[in-house]
């Protein structure tokens, strides 16, 4: 063994440094950007973990790698930012190779490099197969069942020295086979599972260290490892459940932490071990199959998971049915595919009337189902037996009976029962009836009631006695679902069902409902006009048939009640508002005297024919004419109630009596319906005329009338209308009388406007009397009475109640007789004093205002309105002093006498101070 790995790896060496050296000397020449090799092999295990590191590529942009991306063709493996190939996702390789193409691109040049990636899936092999030659790339084994021996020793690879000078072609890497750990080792622990060296430990000490998942991360110290010796061990058990396989990498540095070999790839896996049962997805499965299916008929499938490796014996499953409830009609009316878990019916004879339901147990075992080393767990199936319409539905009679009574729809007159023992409320137990004879006029109808299922004989059309008494009628029941292949119809499929018809009292009916006679308006009182007669349906009963009036708008007919002959009880008028339309309408009722009794209508229509009846009427009655001939005419026709040919053409003409009519007018013809009148003579004074004119229609006999048509003759402007002084004048009103009228309108006018004048005059007065008597309602200014001033300045600290108006001495006031001003201010009994004088309103605002002056100075009682005005109290204690002058010590020594003389303004004064004795 040592040898045959010395010989390869001396080749393997001479081939690298051959290449390496080819490369340096095209280095030396010119840099090509792109990947170390256009292809690049390893090998990997069939499962991979998500993020497991295949193999590393290497490419190089002469600039460095710094803006190089890495991409894929394959969406199951990506390329790290340093060439790294890892699994995108958990896998599982079934093929033996996996290719796919990595892309770099150079955002620098925007370039694009690709080179080819080549996954060959290892075989099973002995657990140190690898051992047996180094290989290229990554070497992943398949899974052992037993551990490597202790003592195995894995070599660090060498790289030769390079030779020339220049740049080298780098070697790749080589790295270590795969080493399979049996999962759930009984130990001893920690248990030794390979030792790596460095064949540099000759010349150096060096010390090993293993790091990745498992080692220095989490689960943390799964495997160790000696430093000085490059032993490796594992810890503790392995469980292939909770990871199956672990990626290391093996560190070999010496006392001062120098690298002296790069770091080599180990990869261990967890050999598989039958520690778990099979696990079925559902612990109960429901399934169905239907009723009376063959041998064979697939039914459900039932699902199974083993958590061991399912390439191996430890996870393939195998199923197998342990019981079947009930066992009827068979002990074995189903079975399962081992491998697959279908269930399939095996047996015929399903049949939901007898069994609805079937519980099997299922078994499913691994070890490809070997019960005595695999491991098993059970699940029940419900397999439910779905109905189809296999049972006909039955009549549980063969005859039914009903009776309705005659002129009755929509009454059910039968219930028919029928038995179904298919599932019931579904289509293959829902009745559907239908008749199959006696009926041919479709008189009746079966509807199904859709919880019994009972099938409701119901009548549509309404059957008459005296036609049918009974009907047999003949009815077939199915189902909603048409039958299963090879079910017959049973014979009591059928049934028949008499119905009675019952009699009952019919009404009497006019057979000419709506009869219409024709005859000629104006016929004599008592005219037969027809026998209209009702007829009475029931023919199997004796009854007498009376008549009636029920509706007779103009009261003009009368019936006989025993034979139903209608004569006229008055005269018939065709131009009546009763007709309509020349058609006058009357019913009539018939009834019978059953038990109870009924009663039916009818109308009859009298279609009056037109006689001469009317004579014309002229028209229009009023009209005007100017007093001059040829500057006007005068249109006039007829109107008539007739109607055609008993109407126009009508003849206009005047009567010889009296002789002025002639003298003074004519007429003329127009046509059958107009003509014209108009003035005979050269002028007519202007007034209002009636003109007789006789108007004849043109019936047989022809009628004639006389009417009078007021004719208003006026004078005429240059157009040929009536002037409007010619309108009076034609209303028969003088000259004369004209005049007397419009003299009239001026006097009342003038009237009118007089008093409107008076009135305002007098209204204007009013108001000047109110300002003179009623001062309080004046206007103008005034001086305002108060009841206090206030205080002083220094006051405010005092009691403010000595500022009210004493109390005590408003009962002495007085108000004395006639007109005071509002300014006054009484301190007592004031002295009678003459009433103002009264004057009368003055005209005009001088005089109202010398008047005022005048009363204003004879008035003692009001002091002038440039006087001092007293008040109640002034306050006391101001600095400002007292501003009375009535306060001097001065002023008795005064004479004031001379007051007198300045007037009555004065005089108050003057007896103030004066000394008088008032």
């Amino acid at each position: 063994m040592p040898a045959v790995r010395g010989v390869l790896v001396l080749l393997l060496w001479l081939s690298g440094a051959l290449r390496a050296h080819s490369g340096g000397l095209t280095a030396r020449e010119t840099c090509k950007a792109g990947f170390s090799e256009a292809d690049y092999t390893a090998l990997i295990s069939q499962n991979i973990l998500e993020g497991e590191e295949l193999l590393k590529v290497k490419f190089s942009n002469c600039l460095g790698t710094k803006g190089t991306q890495y991409e894929t063709s394959s969406m199951d493996f990506k390329v790290g930012a340093d060439g790294t190939v890892f699994a995108a996702r958990d896998l599982w390789i079934p093929a033996e190779e996996v290719a796919f193409t990595v892309t770099a691109w150079d955002g620098h040049i925007a370039q694009q490099w690709d080179a080819t990636v080549r996954l060959l899936v290892a075989q099973t092999s002995s657990p140190l197969s690898g051992h047996k030659g180094l290989q290229k790339g990554r070497k992943t084994p398949a899974l052992d069942l037993a551990p490597p021996p202790s003592d195995e020793l894995l070599p660090w690879p060498q790289h030769p020295p390079a030779s020339g000078l220049g740049l080298r072609r780098q070697k790749r890497d080589w790295v270590i086979p795969p080493i399979n750990v049996p999962e759930n080792s009984r130990g001893p622990f920690p248990q030794q599972l390979v030792r790596i060296r460095s064949d540099k430990d000759n010349d150096i000490p060096i010390r090993y260290s293993v790091t990745g998942v498992g080692a220095d991360q989490p689960p943390m110290e799964v495997f160790s490892i000696d430093s000085m010796s490059g032993r490796m061990y594992v810890t503790r058990p392995m469980d292939r459940e909770e990871r199956a396989s672990y990626h290391l990498r093996a560190h070999a540095v010496d006392m001062n932490g120098n690298k002296v070999e790069n770091p080599i790839d180990l990869y261990i896996y967890v050999i598989d071990m039958n520690d778990n049962r099979p696990e079925f997805l559902n612990q109960v499965y429901n399934g169905s199959v239907d009723e009376g299916s063959k041998p064979g008929t697939y039914v459900m499938t039932v699902t199974a998971n083993d958590a061991d490796d399912s390439t191996t014996a430890n996870g393939l499953v195998r199923y197998r049915i342990l019981t079947q409830t009930p066992q009827s009609p068979s002990q074995n009316m189903f079975t399962i595919n081992s491998e697959t878990g279908d269930i399939v019916t095996v047996a015929a004879g399903l049949d939901r009337e007898k069994v609805q339901q079937y519980t099997v147990i299922v078994q499913a075992t691994d070890m490809e189902g070997n019960l005595n080393y695999g491991l098993s767990n059970t699940a029940t199936a419900i397999i439910a037996v779905t109905d189809v319409n296999d049972n006909p539905p039955e009549f549980t009679a063969s005859t039914y009976a009903g009776e309705v009574p005659e002129n009755r729809v929509e009454t059910v007159v039968a219930n028919l029962t029928v038995m179904d023992r298919d599932q019931p409320r579904s289509p293959n137990w829902n009745a559907v009836y239908r008749i199959i004879s006696g009926d041919p006029s479709g008189h009746f109808t079966v509807r199904t009631d859709p919880v019994t299922n009972q099938g409701l004989v119901t009548v549509v059309k309404a059957v008459d006695y005296e036609l049918n008494r009974a009907f047999m009628l003949t009815v077939m029941v199915s189902n909603q679902a048409p039958l299963a292949s090879g079910i017959q119809m049973s014979f009591q499929s059928t049934a028949g069902v008499t119905i009675s018809v019952m009699d009952v009292n019919e009404a009497p009916y006019f057979p000419s409902n709506h009869k219409l006679i024709r005859l000629e308006e104006g016929v004599p009182l008592g005219t037969a006009l027809t026998t209209f007669s009702a007829v009475d349906p029931d023919r199997f009963m004796q009854q007498a048939v009376r008549y009636s009036k029920l509706s007779d708008p103009a009261s003009w007919l009368r019936v006989n009640a025993t034979n139903g002959q209608v004569t006229t009880a008055a005269v018939l008028d065709r131009e009546s508002l009763y007709t309509k339309n020349n058609v006058y309408e009357a019913t009539f009722l018939a009834a019978d005297n059953g038990i109870p009794p009924a009663s039916g209508t009818g109308t009859l229509q009298i279609y009056l024919i037109d006689i001469n009846d009317n004579a014309p009427e002229l028209l229009p009655k009023e009209a005007q004419i100017c007093e001059k001939p040829g500057l006007a005419t005068i249109n006039i026709t007829a109107a008539d109630a007739d109607i055609d040919p008993n109407v126009g053409p009508y003849v206009f003409e005047l009567p010889f009596a009296p002789a002025a009519v002639r003298r003074n007018w004519t007429i003329s013809r127009l046509n059958g319906d107009y003509a014209q009148l108009s003035l005979r003579i050269l002028y007519l004074e202007a007034g209002v005329y009636d003109v007789p004119i006789i108007v004849t229609d043109s019936g047989n006999p022809p009628l004639s009338n006389t009417s009078i048509i007021k004719v208003k003759v006026c004078p005429c402007d240059e157009n040929g209308d009536c002037t409007t002084l010619g309108a009076v004048v034609a209303a028969g009103l003088g000259t004369g009388a004209i005049v007397a009228i419009l003299v009239c309108i001026v006097i009342l006018l003038t009237m009118v406007l007089l008093f409107v004048v008076w009135m305002k005059r007098r209204e204007k007065e009013r108001h000047t009397k109110q300002l003179l008597i009623d001062p309080e309602d004046d206007v103008r200014d005034n001086i305002l009475k108060y009841d206090e001033e206030g205080g002083g300045e220094e006051d405010q600290d005092y009691d403010l109640s000595q500022l009210q108006q004493p109390e005590a001495t408003e009962h002495v006031l007085s108000t004395a007789a006639g007109v005071r001003r509002v300014d006054e201010r009484p301190v007592g009994t004031e002295p009678l004093y003459p009433v103002r004088p009264v004057v009368p309103h003055p005209g005009d605002i001088g005089d109202f205002i010398t008047e005022g002056l005048r009363a204003a100075d004879n008035d003692p009682t009001a002091p002038p309105y440039d006087s001092l005005l007293v008040f109640d109290y002034e306050g006391s204690g101001s600095t400002a002093g007292s501003v009375s002058s009535l306060s001097s010590s001065s002023s008795g020594d005064q004479d004031y006498d001379y007051l007198n003389d300045w007037g009555p303004r004065f005089k108050k004064l003057a007896d103030m101070y004066g000394g008088g004795e008032d």
